[in-house]
């Protein structure tokens, strides 16, 4: 992370008697490379163009290269479509669908079935959703990768990276299924994390069925990406993060208080946690 050594050890024991870095990280929900995060070699201007961007598509997710660009020119910056297409494909955000140019699959990765079309989705466990979003530092950005549970919108396991690996992705999912169980079917879209060898290898290991979004489809992981909606608006815009570890301690805030305190309309005004603990 971007802090000093000596405010990561607070958290990091380096070495520790028992525990590994690797077990530790697993414990914060960390991912190992997080742990010496620097700041991405973005220009300040340009670390201010992302962040309303960011913000924008979410307004906006239809918004091409075009209309960002004018956004961006009525906002007062200085900008071009070549500037604005290159910064667009580095937070991984593509407008129409909305679809992410995090979502490409890899060449010669397999692709499996939507399966949850028509699916009436009536108890917790029974599918979960899991997907990845880029989110702005005062200095840089790193990527969130968050589970949650479709019946209850509980998030079952989430996890900070400033690198898109799959074993990231992989060990995230690993985290959630021993502390929760695992699912009968967990949902992703097409990105390369979520077609690489070592997540799907892990999620047949544990007996999952691998459902993923159709291409150019916008509403297949709509309860995710609301998640997401909810994130930004209600943490992390409201209280920018300065770096890293900022981040993870907000994050780990949010996410108790989105669990156990913050009352969802679609749940009928109760939290997911009472709801999950209910239904379960």
């Amino acid at each position: 992370m971007s802090c000093p050594l000596s405010q990561r050890r607070t958290l990091v024991e380096l070495d520790h008697a028992r525990l590994s870095l690797r077990q530790q990280c697993v414990l914060l929900s960390v991912h190992r490379s997080g742990l010496h995060y620097t700041p991405c070699g973005e220009s300040v201007e340009n670390l201010a163009i992302m962040r309303f961007l960011d913000e924008q598509y979410l307004k906006t997710p239809f918004y091409g290269v075009r209309r960002m660009t004018a956004v961006l020119t009525q906002g007062g910056f200085d900008v071009n479509e070549k500037r604005v297409r290159r910064l667009l494909r580095l937070m991984g955000l593509e407008a129409i669908y909305p679809k992410r140019n995090l979502s490409k699959p890899a060449p010669g990765h397999r692709i499996f079935p939507y399966l949850l079309r028509g699916l009436a989705v009536v108890r917790p466990g029974q599918v979960w959703a899991i997907d990845i979003t880029y989110i702005p530092l005062a200095k840089g950005f790193l990527y969130l990768v968050a589970i949650i549970d479709l019946y209850s919108r509980y998030v079952v396991g989430w996890s900070l990276s400033n690198t898109l690996e799959a074993t990231w992705v992989r060990d995230t999912v690993r985290t959630a299924i021993a502390e929760h169980g695992q699912p009968e079917i967990l949902n992703s879209d097409q990105g390369s994390q979520f077609t690489a060898e070592v997540y799907i290898n892990e999620l047949k290991d544990n007996d999952i069925q691998i459902s993923m979004d159709g291409k150019g489809r916008a509403i297949d992981n709509i309860f995710i990406e609301r998640l997401w909606r909810s994130v930004k608006y209600e943490e992390v815009y409201l209280h920018p993060p300065q770096d890293g570890l900022d981040l993870y301690e907000r994050l780990r805030c949010y996410f108790r208080f989105y669990n156990h305190e913050r009352l969802h309309q679609s749940l009928d005004y109760r939290t997911p946690a009472s709801f999950y603990r209910v239904a379960a």
